[in-house]
């Protein structure tokens, strides 16, 4: 009996006419902003069974697996109301702790060493950086030699905290697929997310990740997972087809989302989110929807 709100448009003629008008003429949402509505349902998707596990893998380095953690995770964590957080699990120097201003020098190590502590949020926090989109970020150690210590039993032991505190967990993957805390990554992950280049090494790299995962019974995270084709530019000289090399990936895969370049990410700074260009954010939006989908599937 009460009738229906409806939201006022977000942008261009249509909003200057709602504007002049005083709302009484709506001439609608256009077809991009029902778009970002649908997407951004998908992104808050409710988590079936409370906390939900992505790993982001790569086996080459410098394909911006680190950097598509971070801006997926701000994403989502931007858009929902309950608590995302991304981890460092990699055994060498990690480098996610670069893309956030650091609010602790706290890492990994020092939570398992102080676990029997920890009994609430509170508790937990002293060991994280949030950034301005609310992500928070559990740093690894900067010493390569202790990294190397962080084992699967160690993996294991940290989720467990986690579950409790966080709905959503990323998992920055180092680009080995046989040390011991990546058995736990993958007994444990929910989803997977493979970032590659659209060049040819970096897609032959992608493929064995895919071919080392279906031969190890991990066939199932690969049916399910996405592909991040990053840093696409659009007026590039690459002779790559990129349509070609997405139609690869999309008959071993859930999906495939395609990134763009952006000189903000290339900075390898902290990543802010409006500082990327609307394209980007626009793509991230997209991969938080399409990860967002699989919240509701139970494990």
């Amino acid at each position: 009996m009460v009738r229906e709100r409806r939201s006022p448009p977000a942008g261009g003629w249509r909003k200057a006419v709602h504007a002049v008008t005083f709302g009484l003429v709506h001439p609608g949402e256009s077809a991009a902003e029902l778009r970002r509505r649908e997407l951004v349902a998908r992104a808050r998707t409710h988590v079936a069974g409370g906390h939900h596990r992505l790993a982001v893998l790569s086996l080459k380095g410098g394909v911006g697996k680190t950097t598509t953690t971070v801006a997926l995770g701000s994403t989502l964590a931007s858009l929902r109301g309950d608590r995302v957080l991304a981890v460092d699990a990699n055994p060498d120097r990690g480098t996610l702790s670069d893309k956030v201003h650091l609010e602790t020098a706290a890492t990994i190590r020092d939570l398992l060493n102080e676990k029997e502590q920890i009994q609430r949020y509170a508790d937990i926090r002293a060991f994280t950086s949030q950034s301005p989109s609310r992500l928070e970020i559990l740093a690894s150690d900067q010493d390569p030699a202790v990294s190397e210590a962080f084992s699967e039993t160690d993996y294991r032991e940290v989720s467990r905290l986690l579950e409790h505190f966080y709905t959503v967990c990323l998992t920055d993957c180092g680009t080995g697929l046989l040390h011991s805390a990546m058995r736990g990554v993958l007994g444990l992950a929910d989803q997977i997310i493979v970032v590659t280049t659209p060049s040819v090494d970096g897609a032959r790299s992608a493929s064995a990740t895919l071919d080392w995962l279906e031969a190890h019974e991990y066939g199932y995270l690969v049916r399910g997972a996405v592909v991040v084709l990053a840093m696409v530019r659009p007026h590039g000289r690459s002779t790559v087809d990129l349509d070609r090399l997405e139609g690869h990936f999309a008959n071993r895969v859930r999906t495939v989302v395609r990134v763009p370049w952006d000189a903000h990410l290339e900075e390898g700074a902290e990543v802010v989110l409006e500082r990327m260009h609307p394209a980007t954010r626009e793509a991230f939006l997209e991969l938080a929807a399409t990860v967002g989908e699989a919240f509701a599937w139970p494990r």
